[in-house]
Order: C-alpha cells, then structure tokens, then sequence
C-alpha cells in the first residue's frame, strides 16, 4: 500500500500581507487527482482566522502539483472556508468572477532574496551600498549577480512541478529577481503564482536566505522597489482589433483607481512615486509602451492591429495576485463591451 504526502497549503488572515500556511497530510494510495483531495480543516486560532472558542476553519483543495522535492509528494492549493463551508473573509480566490477562464493572467513576480545576517538583500555589503543600480539588471558574474544557485533551483521546481513559469531575471537592484507565471485562467494564475512563492520560500530554508516580498524594502534610498505587474486579456482584448475598445476599457479603471490600490499591495504609496518605471499613486494614465504609466498598452498588442493584451504596473510585490486578478476582472467587465460578428469579415469587431 503506498502512502503520499499532500501538502495542504493556504493563506492565513494576517494583516495587511497575507502569510503562506501548510501543513502534510498522508493518503494511502491516492490518485493524484485533485477530486479525490479530502477537505480538511486546521486551527484558525493560530492563524488569525478564528477565535479560540470556535477554532475550526476548513481547507478546500483547488489546484494540485507535483512536489518536486519530496518523494510521492503533491502540493495542494486550497482555499480557506468557515466552518459553515463559506467563504472566509481572508479567501481572495473567492472574489474572482472568471469561471469560464476567460481571462488569462501573466504575473511578473519581483522579490529580493534577503540576508538574515546582515538584513540586507544579498550582494549588500554589512556597511555601506554596492555600486548603483545599473549593472544588475539581467546580470551575469559575481559581481553583479547574487544568489543565482537558488534562483536557478527554484526555476527547476517550478518546472518539475509542472507549474507555467515563464521566465527569470536578475532585475534592477542588487539581490533583486523576478519570474514569471502564465495561466489561462484568472483562478489558476493566482493558484500557479502563489505555489511557486511557496517554493521559493522553502528553498530559502535550505541556503538561510529569506524572500523579502515588501514593495520597498530599502526605503527612500534610490534603488526601484518591487511589483508584481499584471497582464492581462480576455477574449474581447485578445480579438477585437480596435483601439477605442482598448481605451474604454483602460477608461473603466480610471474612477475605481482606490478599489484598485486598496488590493495592490501595502505600502504602495513608497512605490508608486512617479520615479523608478511607476506612475504616482494619485494619478491614473495609460499609453503604448509607456513603463510610467499606471496601465502600459504593450507595442505588441498595437503591432497585432490591436488585438493582445494590457499590463497594469501598479500591484506590488507582496499583492495578493488573486486579489488583483479578481478586481481586474471586475473592473474590464463593467467597462460593458460589446461585440458583434460581421459575417462578411468573420471576426469579433468592436
């Protein structure tokens, strides 16, 4: 009879950065099938989820993965319920309003991979700065490129997990890094980018380095903060062919720009200061190409005769991409759009 180990993993209700939770459960000859994942629960008094008197929350498997790191292993996405089998305040996954996986997601994860000894990212010396930012970015050598083994350890997971990483590269500061995840499927993508922060969380354990997922983790220094930029598209954006639908869309975020910031990660407002590639957090702007503006339309799109997708720059690092998804969602729907089929062209128009 063989035993596997499914990590149940979730989110907890700290604020105002949710932590990542696990704990392993053992299942004697288990399929691998997320249907044949049993609910389970866990104390909500420890996590900041329940009181102490009435404890129980339970755990609802959503997405499975391999776990490339541990033999008969399966990491298990779940979203936290009340005892009553609703959705718990804390559960961002619940808010997203995409169950036919119309729109796709691509999160650009930035993060810093931070010394406990020196609290400091890695390349930091304990005194002092390194060289400006400049040489960093895309990297190679010791003298620019820090902590490169984990970073290519954690990409190799993520593949043998089975997880649609993207991409990697050293970004703009030193210690600084980023990868990407894509899915199609709001819900997905924030399942596949929230497995692979657990990854890279626990790899940190094996070489003593912490992630550092705060938007501004040296301050006021002249050194760019962290995003996790959102693409994204749904059908009418990835076939529409006309500008002005693209417009009236990036229109439709434009009087929601506070719901918007209230889900992009705290301490937004160090981050989005109009300097380092953001927008000020006070302003909303969008154009093709444009790296400073709130929501950047990407050259690609407009080369396609205007069918692709939009970038918004604002959500941050320690965002809740679930959160972020869910109010992008929300937002591109009211926006009302609506198509016809011209049979004489036999394509979506405006």
């Amino acid at each position: 009879m063989s035993a596997s180990k499914l990590e149940y993993i979730w989110l907890d209700g700290y604020k105002p950065v949710q932590s990542l939770r696990s704990k392993t459960k053992i299942e004697k000859n288990f399929s691998g099938l997320l249907e044949d994942c049993p609910m389970w629960s866990f104390d909500g008094s420890s996590t900041e989820q329940a009181p102490g008197g009435s404890s129980d929350c339970l755990l609802k498997p959503v997405f499975i993965v391999n776990d490339p790191q541990r033999r008969n292993g399966y990491l298990v996405m779940c979203e936290v319920l009340n005892a009553d089998g609703t959705a718990h305040e804390s559960n961002g996954r619940a808010t997203i309003d995409d169950d036919d996986n119309d729109f796709w997601f691509g999160f650009e994860q930035e993060y810093f991979l931070w010394s406990p000894e020196t609290n400091r990212p890695l390349g930091f010396p304990k005194d002092g700065y390194p060289r400006p930012q400049g040489p960093y970015y895309c990297s190679v050598g010791a003298a620019n490129a820090f902590g490169r083994a984990m970073v290519e350890e954690h990409l190799d997971a993520c593949l043998d997990a089975g997880l649609n990483v993207e991409g990697i590269n050293a970004e703009v500061a030193a210690g600084q890094w980023e990868f990407q995840v894509f899915a199609k499927g709001a819900k997905e993508a924030g399942d596949q980018t929230w497995i692979a922060r657990y990854l890279l969380e626990r790899i940190g354990e094996k070489y003593g380095v912490t992630i550092n997922w705060h938007c501004k983790p040296l301050g006021a220094l002249d050194w760019n903060g962290s995003g996790m930029h959102a693409n994204f598209s749904n059908s009418i954006l990835r076939n529409c062919g006309s500008r002005e639908t693209y417009e009236r869309i990036c229109e439709a975020f434009r009087p929601v720009v506070a719901e918007h910031i209230a889900v992009y990660g705290s301490d937004n407002h160090l981050r989005l200061t109009g300097k380092h590639e953001t927008a000020a957090i006070t302003d909303f702007k969008y154009g093709v190409s444009d790296r400073g503006a709130s929501i950047r339309i990407p050259i690609a799109t407009v080369e396609r005769g205007w069918k692709g997708w939009l970038e918004d720059r604002r959500p941050n690092s320690a965002a809740d991409p679930y959160k972020v998804a869910g109010r992008i969602v929300k937002t591109v729907k009211s926006a009302n759009v609506e198509y016809v089929m011209e049979p004489s062209r036999k394509e979506m128009v405006a």
